[in-house]
């Protein structure tokens, strides 16, 4: 996807939506590793390692997949000096993998596969095909990205279009979850072009999708079985399914065309499938590219347990993410977490000992950290962020929560805080401008007796905006302004 210049765009940062003072972008990195250092894993000598998955193995290696079909393991990977083994090679670009069962499970552009080492020898020697069912025809754009396995072992894969603006292939476009025994089930339409996929902690699945046509802006997305994700171009794999004689799945009929020109709420309005993304990921402000995902359900990576962090492939960024339920939809708020990363990040992946790994690379659209690829490890050492929390809807505004106690007199002055609102124009063409811009009045901010949130009251809500809220003015107990100041929440639902 076109990428303006990088420098320039970073340099924007969590200012550009409300226009709050922050520091250059590397004083905002270096200030960031007050809290959360970034250490790069060694990697084997001479060898590229563009990291496209990341688990866990039960022995404490480091499974590693790359761009260039391999799987290595790294025994003691936070050490300094990680001992490599290349344990499987020849796959087609896997993009996501996990080990489960005894097996090794990739998805790979054609397939999900499953890998075993039988004779204990650090090598992958059986190799067998699970399932998929999906097409593909050598478009460089043909990626697919695939989860865990879900409760029912089924890994869910999410596909992208051809070309990033055609569907040339069976169900590209479309999520396909592929069960253990081999089965295939289409499970939604719509997709656009995914970077990564994975689940809540509840089992929910969500996937990030990236700017272009029918996405104004990157988004993270809800996957809902039977849902249309907003993007008509892969619905043409209903007519190619039913000739071919092969099932899709749950998605019964073709869902109504949207109208191009139009708005998000407008057209969710008429089409009976369509989810809205849960979290817009502002295009040019957040990133360009968001990517694989993650969650800290240690508690010991600092005060955001329970809470998502996304890859960001062209900024080389991690982005936080905080999301509820409203009126039955997921909705909520993004927020700016880590800069400064080595390459473009691909792929995430949490320890149960909070540690977060992150890798990538650079090839096809170049990226902010400037190496052709990476592996680094983010570790919390015990000091905490003073960072907005939480940010929740409210009927007539938002509440936000703090990581500290805020100092109440400028938490309760309404012009500590500055707020904007805008969408973007739903359309086939290629992605949005900014549009329907507001500037809401904070009426009143009334802090808790706790003294850790604080309760914005807004003069007006705009359903299907973004609502940027930032704190430029407000400071903790000791004096400190917020790390980042902005929150970036889309607000599909008003509360009731």
């Amino acid at each position: 996807m076109p990428k303006p210049a990088i420098s320039l765009v970073l340099a924007a940062l969590s200012s550009l939506a409300c226009g709050q003072d922050v520091p250059p972008v590397a004083d905002l990195a270096k200030a960031e590793r007050d809290y959360y250092p970034v250490t790069s894993v060694p990697v084997p000598a001479g060898e590229v390692l563009e990291v496209s998955g990341l688990e866990m193995m039960p022995d404490g290696k480091l499974a590693v997949a790359t761009r260039r079909g391999e799987i290595w393991m790294a025994a003691q990977p936070g050490s300094d000096a990680p001992s490599w083994n290349r344990w499987a090679q020849g796959l087609h670009e896997p993009l996501g993998i996990s080990f489960s069962d005894g097996w090794m499970w990739a998805t790979q552009r054609p397939e999900v596969t499953r890998m075993k080492d039988r004779d204990g020898d650090g090598r992958a020697d059986l190799f067998e095909t699970v399932g998929g069912r999906w097409g593909i025809n050598g478009d460089y754009h043909e990626y697919a990205f695939g989860t865990r396995p879900d409760k029912d072992g089924a890994i869910w894969n999410v596909l992208c279009l051809t070309g990033s603006g055609d569907s040339r292939s069976l169900f590209r476009g479309w999520a396909v979850r592929v069960f253990p025994d081999g089965r295939s089930e289409a499970v939604a339409s719509g997709i656009r072009s995914p970077g990564g996929i994975g689940f809540a902690p509840d089992g929910e699945c969500f996937y990030t999708d990236n700017q272009g046509p029918w996405n104004g802006s990157s988004s993270l997305k809800h996957l809902k079985v039977g849902s249309f994700q907003g993007n008509p171009t892969g619905n043409n794999s209903f007519e190619i399914a039913a000739a071919k004689g092969i099932s899709t799945g749950v998605l019964k009929h073709r869902p109504e065309t949207p109208l191009s020109g139009s708005r998000i709420d407008v057209e969710r309005g008429k089409v009976a499938e369509f989810v809205p993304p849960a979290v817009v990921l502002p295009h040019g402000i957040l990133g360009h590219s968001p990517t694989g995902m993650c969650y800290d359900l240690s508690g010991k990576f600092g005060p955001f347990r329970g809470q998502m962090f996304i890859g960001e492939q062209t900024f080389s960024v991690l982005q936080r993410v905080f999301l509820e339920k409203v009126n039955g939809v997921w909705q909520g708020a993004a927020f700016q977490f880590l800069s400064g990363f080595g390459s473009g990040n691909i792929a995430t992946l949490m320890t149960p000992e909070g540690v977060l790994y992150t890798g990538g690379s650079d090839r096809g659209w170049g990226a902010k950290g400037g190496k052709p690829f990476a592996l680094e490890r983010v570790n919390w050492n015990g000091k905490v962020p003073y960072e907005i929390h939480e940010m929740r809807a409210k009927p007539d505004g938002f509440e936000l929560t703090f990581t500290q106690e805020v100092d109440r007199k400028t938490a309760a002055d309404p012009a500590s805080y500055a707020a904007s609102a805008w969408t973007y124009i739903y359309q086939g063409a290629y992605g949005s401008p900014e549009v329907d811009k507001l500037t809401p009045t904070i009426l009143s901010a009334e802090v808790a007796g706790d003294g850790r949130s604080v309760r914005l009251k807004l003069d007006k809500l705009t359903k299907g905006h973004v609502h940027a809220i930032s704190a430029p003015g407000l400071r903790n107990a000791a004096g400190q302004g917020l790390l980042h100041a902005t929150g970036y929440y889309t607000l599909n639902e008003i509360p009731q």
